[in-house]
């Protein structure tokens, strides 16, 4: 299904900003609240948190990250669950939500009532209120930005800092061809996971795996350190290779350094009993930089996706 229409009457051209802010609100039904805490009002109101707060903001661009071959309502999921990915990451929940529409007067009305049905359905799933945004306009352009809030589920925030020199390096599901096979807009954000791992005092550094693990692993890794990767440990998705585990990208997984002391049988153990669906591999550990081991993977030959490259 197109994006952009050449019949003016089946576009948005034809309705204007006031009726296409209805017709939002109605597209969106329950997921979005009554203003002053929906859309309705320049700002939203919320309630206060005990708890630390987390904030995400991420976009899907029409070129970029989707194209006419994928479902309009799985674009609208696609922009709330890579948010959601991001909360996760921390072992946050989520709690509410805004969308920012740059789009061109072209943009069929269909396909834009079928992309925020389906961001309605995960916001439903994944228990999010969507109460705001805004609409502009652009020509030869559709981008959605999604700001998200979320908050601690834990006593702690998971960060990515925090690894040390000797740790154990884990990543969750399967990586590579996320294009390929269409996970890329079918994944499901390790929220109950990212939770989990939070509450474990061993799990030291997190997050989730979008630019390829090359890339991503990189801002996990402590001073003075180096990842030793084995090609033979990484957990393949389905006609992938472990090149494309590593610069892929889009897989949405987590991945976590464990603490060098930490019982790993044990922690397997708890894993699989709190989540039997979801892999947990453990793919290689941090040594010291300059004293990775004859075949391990040197990360440097290899780079996920870089904005501006």
């Amino acid at each position: 299904m197109h994006v952009f229409t050449r019949h003016r009457a089946a576009s948005v051209a034809a309705w204007g900003e006031e009726k296409l802010i209805a017709a939002i609100r109605r597209w969106l039904g329950p997921a979005t609240p009554p203003a002053p805490f929906g859309i309705g009002d320049d700002c939203a109101v919320l309630a206060g948190s005990r708890r630390r707060q987390l904030l995400t903001v991420d976009p899907v661009v029409y070129g970029r990250h989707f194209d006419d071959t994928v479902p309009p309502r799985s674009v609208g999921e696609k922009l709330l669950k890579r948010n959601l990915s991001d909360i996760a990451a921390m072992g946050g929940r989520p709690v509410a939500a805004v969308v920012a529409l740059t789009l061109d007067a072209r943009v069929a009305r269909a396909w834009l009532e079928a992309f925020y049905r389906g961001m309605a359905a995960a916001a439903k799933k994944y228990g999010v209120a969507i109460v705001g945004g805004d609409v502009a306009q652009a020509d030869d352009v559709f981008a959605a930005n999604l700001t998200l809030l979320g908050e601690a589920t834990a006593s702690r925030v998971v960060t990515r800092a925090g690894a040390r020199l000797g740790d154990w390096i884990y990543v969750t599901g399967a990586l590579g061809g996320s294009v390929a096979t269409g996970h890329h807009f079918k994944f499901q954000p390790r929220l109950a996971e990212g939770a989990w791992l939070a509450r474990q005092r061993a799990v030291r550094a997190m997050m989730d795996v979008s630019d390829g693990l090359a890339k991503d692993l990189r801002a996990l890794t402590p001073p003075g350190a180096a990842p030793a990767i084995d090609a033979a440990r990484l957990p393949l998705r389905g006609g992938a290779d472990w090149r494309g585990a590593l610069t892929d990208g889009e897989d949405y997984e987590l991945v976590f350094a464990l603490a060098q002391r930490a019982d790993r049988e044990q922690f397997a153990r708890a894993w699989r009993c709190a989540f039997p669906r979801t892999a947990l591999t453990n793919i290689g550990r941090f040594v010291a930089a300059g004293a990775v081991p004859a075949g391990a993977i040197d990360l440097a030959d290899y780079h996920g996706y870089e904005h501006l490259r």
